[in-house]
């Protein structure tokens, strides 16, 4: 049986002085955005399926996005949930005051909990004020000095809202027109085989993105980095997001993956020459990124999970052809915390009614 809340997709309550909204699950995220632009104010996500996500699920998944770097993740963005039990009883837990913390903390719970403790019917999300000024840096060239620019970055004073290391395949995509990203620039300057590009987005007060977008540049231009300040800046976050969500392969293979900071540069320079074609995007401040296969057998597929296991990540397996699936374990998760999921499985839904096997 399937159960949708696709009809669930109102806005009930915008409480603009106190910086909330609360909103049914089935209302799509980018019409939430846009209806909290008006206001002046936005939600601090910015899920992989942006356009087609609803926000239910973007907490079922708990999908950050690059924002993480600068506003922590989805647990943070949720103050109060309704859901449906398996039983069919209606809960509700927290509420629109961003100090909230009576009652057991069912928020944190579901986030990320992919429908296996019940369904989302209604969210409360905290909210920020749109800043004044936002602009990004594109650099782009050798891996080693990809890596010498962020760790600097990471090492320096620049308070960037997001830093997105990416692939030269992904880089090569980002082609929409003049204004975004040159795509001579990008096609003819970059060494598919062995380089990458940096994307590093500033917001807040004007003379202050001003000052940090100048200093990042030199950095970059030190390093012997090709840099660049994209115009609209919007369009190229926004077909960034959707490079990597475009079904365009048949046979497609997304994953999720993590290693820690110091490794980063290392994994994707290995993804990249493993797998030429592969699509790779890594949020370096916020610790996860993805990557995109046209076409991967499942050995492959444990190479590349060995890989980042031995740098302290991991590799989730988020889409795939059914029958490659079912071949390996699609979670890849070794640790401690399974035994503890399945018995509070069991609290909530001892009948096994929601998502059922998602945790066997």
């Amino acid at each position: 049986m399937l159960v949708s809340t696709a009809k669930l997709d109102q806005m009930i309550d915008h409480a603009v002085g106190d910086l909330t909204v609360t909103v049914q699950a089935g209302m799509k995220f980018g019409e939430l955005q846009t209806q909290l632009k008006k206001a002046g104010q936005f939600v601090a996500i910015d899920p992989s399926y942006e356009p087609r996500a609803t926000v239910g699920g973007v907490v079922a998944t708990g999908d950050s996005g690059a924002l993480r770097h600068r506003y922590n993740s989805v647990r943070d963005m949720v103050l109060g949930v309704e859901l449906v039990r398996s039983d069919g009883e209606r809960v509700k837990a927290g509420g629109r005051v961003v100090k909230n913390v009576a009652g057991y903390d069912l928020m944190k719970l579901l986030t990320g909990s992919y429908g296996t403790l019940g369904i989302v019917t209604q969210v409360t999300l905290r909210l920020y004020p749109l800043q004044e000024s936002s602009q990004t840096v594109f650099l782009s060239g050798e891996a080693s000095a990809v890596a010498r620019v962020m760790q600097a970055l990471l090492n320096s004073g620049l308070t960037p809202t997001a830093i997105d290391l990416l692939s030269a395949t992904v880089c090569g995509k980002l082609d929409l027109c003049e204004q975004l990203v040159c795509e001579q620039l990008v096609c003819e300057q970059l060494d598919r085989s062995a380089a990458m590009g940096l994307l590093v987005r500033f917001q807040g007060l004007a003379e202050s993105v001003t000052e940090q977008v100048k200093r990042l540049s030199a950095l970059g231009q030190s390093q012997g980095l090709t840099t660049s300040v994209p115009l609209a800046e919007d369009q190229l976050w926004q077909r960034l997001g959707q490079v990597l969500t475009i079904d365009d392969w048949v046979n497609r293979v997304l994953c999720k993956w993590a290693v820690r900071s110091a490794e980063t540069v290392a994994t994707l320079s290995y993804l990249q020459e493993k797998f030429p074609e592969a699509l790779a995007r890594f949020h370096v401040g916020g610790g996860l990124g993805q990557v995109q296969f046209p076409s991967v057998t499942a050995a492959d597929l444990l190479e590349v999970r060995s890989f980042v296991e031995a740098r302290g990540g991991f590799l989730t397996v988020l889409e795939a052809p059914g029958k490659l699936k079912a071949s390996l374990d699609v979670w890849g998760y070794r640790g401690n915390g399974l035994g503890w999921m399945r018995s509070i499985k069991q609290q909530f839904d001892p009948q096994g009614l929601l998502s059922p096997g998602r945790l066997g």
